[in-house]
């Protein structure tokens, strides 16, 4: 996501403002000023930026950042600022955008770690396994099965290749080594 420290200094920034906020896109802009006498002299139009505190819902506190006003309509139209964050592709969001998406990403994952925990989160759990029945055992074997393989493919070897097609001939009940087709075909088919 961030560009190592000794390439930073290798990609150009335009409007190195915008990497302490949410501007949505928006840059500096130049051009000229124009009077009657038709004598151009060269100006630059500012984004317009306001400083806001954002509500965030799952930090659970309140975000001071500066944000361009289309910025605002955006986080708006998404729901808020967590959604806005989530959807907003990698490359248009600041590194202030990026930091925030990272922090709200570890606390959703935090939060839910702790729910699991507790016995209300170990009751959905079970109810959710439960109405998938014997399919769930299924395609948990199955998970986990195609998980080992593609840790075993991991490796570049041809010892990991030979542990990958053997695994995958004991999953598809097949003697002996599975072909690489079918190992392939195994490992990259959808899970139930």
């Amino acid at each position: 996501m961030f560009a190592s420290l000794p390439r930073l200094g290798e990609f150009s920034q335009p409007f190195k403002r915008a990497q302490f906020g949410l501007f949505g896109g928006k840059t500096k802009q130049y051009g000229n000023n124009v009077p009657f006498s038709k004598h151009k002299t060269r100006r630059s139009w500012l984004p317009n930026v306001q400083t806001k505190r954002l509500p965030s819902e799952t930090l659970g506190e309140k975000v001071k950042l500066k944000v361009t006003t289309r910025a605002l309509r955006t986080i708006k139209k998404a729901g808020g600022l967590d959604a806005y964050l989530k959807q907003t592709p990698a490359h248009k969001l600041s590194h202030e955008g990026m930091r925030l998406r990272l922090k709200v990403k570890d606390t959703e994952m935090q939060k839910q770690a702790e729910f699991r925990r507790t016995p209300e989160g170990k009751n959905e759990l079970e109810k959710q396994r439960g109405a998938l029945g014997v399919r769930s055992k299924i395609a948990t074997a199955l998970f986990l099965k195609t998980r080992r393989i593609a840790i075993l493919l991991q490796e570049p070897t041809l010892e990991g290749a030979r542990k990958a097609r053997q695994e995958a001939a004991k999953a598809l009940g097949l003697s002996g080594l599975a072909s690489a087709e079918k190992t392939m075909a195994y490992i990259s088919r959808p899970r139930l």
